[in-house]
C-alpha cells in the first residue's frame, strides 16, 4: 500500500489501540489501512464486505481450481517474479484479470467476495453509472481516477455488467463512434497498468468483444446449477437453526432447474412466512415460494411442473381466485 510516513505512524497507533497484542494478522492490518485511505473521495465506488469462504461458494472443482489460480497469482507474485527472477521477461502487463461470465445468480459476484477474503483485501465495486459519461473525454479522466486511488490500496477492482464498457468495436462512422472505441482501449491500458487484481462481471459474453477476451489473464464461465450443485445450496442454506418438517431436499434440488441466487430468494420468503404462520418451516411454504419466485420473473406456472406437490398448488391456485 502506498502510504505517507504520517499515515504508518497512525496505522500503528491503531493497530495497538484495536489490535490487542503483536503478532497481528494481515486483515488487521489491511483493515486499518483500507479506513486511513478512505478518505471520502470514493464518489465511484463502493466497498463490498466480503464475508464469504469457499464453503459457501458451491460450484464445480474445474471452477474452483481457476479461482485458487487467481489467488495464487497475488499469494505467490513476489515469489515468482524476485525470488524466480521473471520480472525482467515481464516488466509489464502483470495485472491479475479475470472476467466471470454467466446467468444471473449463479456466483459471479459470489467468487469475487471469496477472492478479496481469501486474500484479505478490500473488494471495491465500480459504478459504471457513474463513470460512463456521454462527454467525450469525462470517461477517461474517472476511469483515471478509480485505477489511481486503486494503486494506493491495492484493492480488489470490480466491474459489475462489463459489456457496457466492453461492447464489440463499431465501425467509426462519426466522433462519437470513434471516442467510444478509445473510451475501451484506455480502459484496457489502465487495467494493464494496474499492479492488482481487477475483475469483471458479465451476463452477456456474447457481446463482448473477442479482441477483449483475450486481454483477460483468467475468463471463467460460470453456469447454472446441476442436481448435485442444487442439492449442495439447499443442504447449506437449511441449516439446524430453522424449525422445520419433512423438507424434501431430494425433490427440491431435483424437480426445480434454478441458480444459487434463486434457492436464497425463495427459502429467505418462505422463512418469513413460515414465521408468521406458525413458526415451522414445511414444503407447503417452499412450494408457495418456488410458485411466486416463477410468477415474478413471467413464467407460466403449472401444477403438473410440481410432480407429487401439484395439489398444492391447485389449492392455491383456487384460493386466489
Amino acid at each position: 500500500m502506498t502510504l505517507t510516513a504520517g499515515q504508518i505512524q497512525k496505522a500503528v497507533k491503531a493497530l495497538a489501540r484495536e489490535g490487542g497484542r503483536p503478532p497481528y494478522r494481515a486483515k488487521e492490518i489491511f483493515d486499518i489501512c483500507y479506513r486511513l485511505l478512505d478518505d471520502g473521495r470514493y464518489e465511484n465506488v463502493t466497498a463490498v464486505r466480503s464475508s464469504y469462504t469457499w464453503e459457501d461458494l458451491k460450484t464445480d472443482g474445474y471452477t474452483e481450481k481457476i479461482l485458487r489460480n487467481i489467488c495464487n497469482q497475488v499469494l505467490y507474485q513476489r515469489q515468482v517474479f524476485s525470488t524466480w527472477g521473471l520480472q525482467e521477461k515481464y516488466p509489464y502487463g502483470r495485472s491479475i484479470s479475470a472476467l466471470f461470465s454467466g446467468p444471473p445468480g449463479t456466483g459471479k459476484t459470489m467468487a469475487a467476495q471469496v477472492i478479496a477474503n481469501e486474500l484479505g483485501l478490500a473488494l471495491y465495486k465500480i459504478d459504471l453509472s457513474q463513470i460512463v459519461d456521454k462527454y467525450i473525454g469525462e470517461t477517461e479522466k474517472r476511469l483515471k481516477e478509480v485505477f489511481d486511488r486503486a494503486e494506493k490500496s491495492n484493492m480488489i477492482l470490480l466491474f459489475d455488467e462489463a459489456d457496457a464498457l466492453l461492447g464489440k468495436r463499431s465501425e467509426v462512422k462519426d466522433a462519437r463512434d470513434k471516442y467510444a472505441n478509445t473510451e475501451v482501449a484506455y480502459l484496457l491500458q489502465k487495467m494493464e497498468e494496474y499492479r492488482g487484481v481487477v475483475l469483471m462481471t458479465t451476463n452477456l459474453v456474447s457481446n463482448i468483444d473477442q479482441a477483449f477476451l483475450r486481454r483477460f489473464r483468467y475468463h471463467v464461465s460460470f453456469s447454472m446449477p446441476d442436481e448435485h450443485v442444487r442439492r449442495q445450496l439447499w443442504e447449506s442454506l437449511l441449516n439446524p437453526r430453522i424449525p422445520q418438517d419433512a423438507i424434501d431436499i431430494s425433490y427440491l434440488a431435483k424437480q426445480f432447474e434454478l441458480s444459487g441466487s434463486q434457492i436464497k430468494n425463495i427459502l429467505l420468503n418462505a422463512c418469513y412466512q413460515a414465521a408468521g404462520d406458525g413458526g415451522i418451516l414445511c414444503m407447503r411454504h417452499l412450494i408457495e415460494s418456488i410458485y411466486q419466485d416463477g410468477k415474478k420473473e413471467g413464467r407460466l406456472m403449472l401444477a403438473s411442473e410440481f410432480g407429487i406437490y401439484g395439489s398444492m398448488v391447485s389449492e392455491m391456485v383456487e384460493q386466489q381466485k
